[in-house]
C-alpha cells in the first residue's frame, strides 16, 4: 500500500494518490490531470477509482478530465447529483483497491453530500480517513456552502456535529488524518500549517471535537466568525457538480502568445481584462494602463476568484516570460477559463512598441512615517478584519475594509483625495491599489513592506493583541 499527498500550497489544497496491487484511487484530485495518468504509468498501475469528498467550491477538480482519460469510476457520497456519469456510494459502502479497502462513510455538515473516506488496509485495520472538507488539523468546514439548499447553516452545522460524533470520532486515536485543506484555505476559520496527522490528536486539541460539547454550543462556535464565502465559491460548485470544458481545451486557447498589436485588439474587441502577474515591483514600476496586478507570488487564484466578478470574463495575460502555462493552468484551477492569450516577450514587448505605460507612487516606511507625523494623510488598510483589530495605525484619517471586499466598498472613498494604501506585507495593497486605479482612482500611493515595515518605525499604532484572542 502507498499514499501519497499531492498538496498545492496556492490553494492550500491536498490530493490523494493511493495505490496497492497495481490499482490507484486518486481523491479530489487538480484539474490538470496528467500528473495522475504519468505517476501511475511509472509505478504500471491502473486508475480505478476517482473519489470525491464532495463538491468542491474553492477550487475545480479534475475528476471529469481524469475519468475520461482513464475510464476510472468517479464516486461522490450518498445523496449527490451530478449531470455526468457517476456512481453514488451508499453510507458504508465498500470499494476494493487492490489489497486495501476503502469505506464510504456519509458525513453531511459542511455540504449535504460530503463523505469521509475511511481507508482499511491488508491486515483488516483502520488506517486512515481522507476526510475532505468534513474535518480539518484544528478545524471542521464551514457548513454554509450547500448549493441550492433549503436548509440553513445551522441546520447543517447541527449535521455536521452528528456527523463527527458517529462517524469520526468513534475511530481509533492512531487513524491518521488526511484533510482537503490546510492553513490558507477559507474552507475554515482555524485551520492548522500541517496538512496531516494522528485522529487521537484532534480529540485532544480541535476545539470541535470536545467531548463534552453540546450541539447547541458546537453550533454557535463553528458558525462565530465565519467571514461571507468568496464570491465564486458557488461558481466552482456548481462546475464540479455540472462539468466543464477539458483544461487541454482551456490551455491551448489561454497559452497563445500576442504581439502587442494583437493584444491590444484582443483587449479593445473582446473585453479582455489585462491581468498582470509579475511581482508587485515590476507592476509599481511600470504596467499597462487600467490593468489589474494578482502577482504569481501570492495566493494568486484564490484572489483572483475573489476579485473578478465575472467568471466568464475574458483574460489576457502580462507574465514573466515563461510563467504562461502556470498562469493559465492556475486560472483555471477556480474555473476562470476563458483566457485568451498573454503577451508575447512579456512587458518589455509593450514597452518597446512605444505604446503608453503607467506607473504606481510608492513610499517607503520610513519616508512615510515622516510625513505622517505632521501631515493628515489619508491612509487604506487592506488587511483582513482580524489582522487590522491586532494593530493598525491611530488616526482619524485611517480607514480600513479587507481587500476581499474592494469591490463593494469603493463608494466609501473619495476619487479627489491622496491615499497611502498598505497591507501586511505589500502584495495585497499592490492588488487594492491595481484595482481602484483601473477605476479612476489616480492619487494613490502604495507603502512599501506595509504594517510589518511600519512596525519598525515611530509611526503610532494600537497596541498589538494576539489574533488568537481577538
Amino acid at each position: 500500500m502507498k499514499i501519497e499527498q499531492i498538496y498545492t500550497g496556492c490553494l492550500a489544497q491536498g490530493a490523494y494518490y493511493i495505490e496497492s496491487n497495481g490499482e490507484v484511487a486518486i481523491i479530489d484530485p487538480l484539474r490538470e490531470t496528467q500528473q495522475y495518468v504519468d505517476k501511475a504509468n511509472s509505478e504500471n498501475a491502473k486508475i480505478k477509482y476517482i473519489f470525491e469528498t464532495h463538491f468542491h467550491a474553492d477550487f475545480v477538480s479534475g475528476h471529469i478530465d481524469l475519468a475520461k482519460k482513464t475510464g476510472a469510476k468517479i464516486i461522490f457520497g450518498p445523496t449527490a447529483t451530478t449531470d455526468y456519469e457517476a456512481y453514488i456510494a451508499k453510507d458504508d459502502e465498500e470499494f476494493k483497491l487492490g489489497n486495501v479497502t476503502i469505506k464510504v462513510l456519509h458525513t453531511p455538515g459542511h455540504t449535504l453530500e460530503s463523505a469521509t473516506y475511511l481507508l482499511i488496509d491488508e491486515n483488516g485495520k483502520n488506517h486512515a480517513i481522507f476526510s475532505g472538507d468534513t474535518l480539518f488539523l484544528g478545524d471542521v468546514g464551514r457548513p454554509d456552502l450547500a448549493i441550492k439548499s433549503d436548509l440553513t447553516k445551522e441546520d447543517l452545522a447541527s449535521m455536521l456535529f452528528d456527523s463527527l460524533r458517529n462517524k469520526i470520532m468513534p475511530l481509533a486515536d492512531d487513524v491518521i488524518v488526511y484533510p482537503a485543506h490546510g492553513a490558507g484555505s477559507a474552507c475554515g476559520k482555524n485551520l492548522s500549517k500541517d496538512t496531516m496527522g494522528l485522529l487521537g490528536e484532534q480529540k485532544k486539541t480541535n476545539y470541535a471535537l470536545r467531548e463534552d460539547m453540546t450541539k447547541e454550543a458546537f453550533v454557535k462556535e463553528v458558525l462565530d466568525g465565519i467571514p461571507p464565502p468568496p464570491q465564486y465559491f458557488a461558481k466552482n460548485a456548481l462546475m464540479n457538480k455540472k462539468g466543464y470544458d477539458t483544461f487541454e481545451t482551456i490551455l491551448k486557447k489561454g497559452n497563445t502568445p500576442l504581439n502587442a498589436e494583437d493584444f491590444e485588439a484582443v483587449v479593445n474587441h473582446e473585453g479582455a481584462l489585462v491581468l498582470d502577474v509579475r511581482t508587485e515591483k515590476e507592476f509599481t514600476d511600470g504596467h499597462i494602463p487600467n490593468s489589474i496586478f494578482i502577482g504569481l507570488n501570492g495566493s494568486f487564484a484564490p484572489w483572483v476568484g475573489a476579485l473578478i466578478p465575472d467568471i466568464n470574463q475574458p483574460i489576457v495575460l502580462v507574465t514573466p516570460i515563461g510563467k504562461e502555462k502556470e498562469a493559465v493552468t492556475r486560472l483555471s484551477r477556480v474555473g476562470y477559463d476563458n483566457t485568451l492569450g498573454y503577451l508575447e516577450g512579456g512587458f518589455k514587448t509593450w514597452e518597446a512598441s512605444g505604446k503608453d505605460i503607467e506607473t504606481l507612487d510608492s513610499i517607503s516606511a520610513e519616508a512615510f512615517a515622516e510625513a505622517f507625523k505632521d501631515k493628515k494623510l489619508n491612509v487604506l488598510d487592506v488587511r483582513k478584519d482580524g489582522e487590522y483589530k491586532s494593530t493598525h495605525l491611530k488616526g482619524d484619517y485611517v480607514q480600513h475594509f479587507a481587500l476581499d471586499y474592494i469591490n463593494d466598498n469603493m463608494n466609501k472613498i473619495d476619487r479627489d483625495k491622496t491615499y497611502y494604501v498598505h497591507c501586511a506585507g505589500g502584495y495585497r495593497s499592490a492588488i487594492a491599489a491595481s484595482i481602484l486605479k483601473a477605476r479612476g482612482f489616480n492619487n494613490l500611493v502604495d507603502i512599501t513592506g506595509g504594517i510589518t515595515a511600519l512596525q519598525n518605525t515611530n509611526v503610532p499604532l494600537t497596541e498589538y493583541v494576539c489574533p488568537t484572542t481577538l
